[in-house]
């Protein structure tokens, strides 16, 4: 483990494990890196590098006021490849890590990326608007989301990680323990930085982002995707960007990293290995 300072009095807290190729991890919301424990585990064994870093304000990375704008978070992904001098990258994107990837990509291209995975992306688009007519409306954003943890955060964070991984009478994919350590790493977080990131991933139109993708992606979603609808997100996506793969999860919920890891581990593999293999080929 190690801190990474990427701006003035900003440090991002980073795990490298492995050797390899690397895979630059970005989280989801409102997690930290340690959302990826099963597959930071596994994948160096495969032969991969694994970088997994602490989104500013969340995890264990310093929590300023401000900055929580995907632009900024794409300034911060910029100098944490620059100051670990990572060419070649895979960088994978989760929910809200989909988004900051995309932006990244947009501003500064992909001098240091070499392709793309996006795993339950909130992109292009995520709220209803003029353009955007099947969008999620504002009040879920504003009142289901924003208003409730402004008043008990805690008590959001355990109803929000029940949907976020399909947990349901019939059907609960992990323990109790393993729920609540989940919810112990969104309330690490920031509350400033919980109720910006919101407006972040629910309101920036990454339409026109999308357009700047010019490396092979991947993109993985879970048909039954309560947080991020895969109508709304992955099958969008799958058409905007040329020459993408789309693998959607049938029955799958947001947070599929844990009850499908070993499908989702292999797709990893699968993927970054076959674009290794590729640029070997080519040169």
């Amino acid at each position: 483990m190690s801190y990474i300072e990427v701006a003035p009095d900003v440090k991002l807290h980073v795990l490298d494990w492995g050797t390899g190729h690397p895979i630059v991890l970005a989280h989801g919301w409102p997690l930290s890196h340690e959302m990826f424990e099963y597959q930071t585990t596994e994948l160096p064994k495969r032969g991969f590098r694994c970088v997994a870093f602490d989104r500013r304000g969340f995890g264990k990375s310093s929590k300023p006021w401000d900055g929580y704008d995907y632009d900024t978070l794409a300034d911060d992904l910029h100098h944490l490849l620059e100051r670990l001098d990572l060419r070649d990258v895979t960088l994978l994107g989760f929910s809200m890590g989909g988004g900051e990837a995309i932006r990244y990509l947009s501003k500064y291209g992909s001098d240091r990326v070499a392709d793309l995975i996006l795993v339950g992306a909130a992109a292009p688009y995520m709220v209803k608007a003029d353009g955007n007519p099947d969008g999620v409306d504002p009040d879920v954003f504003e009142l289901d989301m924003i208003e409730k943890f402004r008043e008990d955060r805690a008590a959001f964070i355990a109803t929000f990680s029940k949907q976020f991984f399909g947990v349901g009478m019939l059907k609960k994919p992990l323990s109790e323990e393993l729920l609540a350590w989940f919810g112990t790493l969104a309330m690490a977080a920031s509350p400033r930085a919980t109720t910006e990131c919101v407006k972040t991933f629910g309101y920036t139109d990454l339409r026109d982002d999308v357009k700047a993708i010019t490396v092979p992606t991947l993109i993985i979603h879970g048909t039954n995707d309560k947080n991020v609808p895969y109508e709304l997100t992955g099958e969008k996506l799958h058409p905007m960007i040329p020459g993408s793969q789309l693998l959607a999860y049938d029955g799958a919920p947001h947070g599929l990293f844990y009850e499908y890891r070993d499908r989702l581990n292999d797709d990893i593999t699968a993927f970054a290995g076959q674009q290794v293999r590729e640029r070997q080929t080519a040169f």
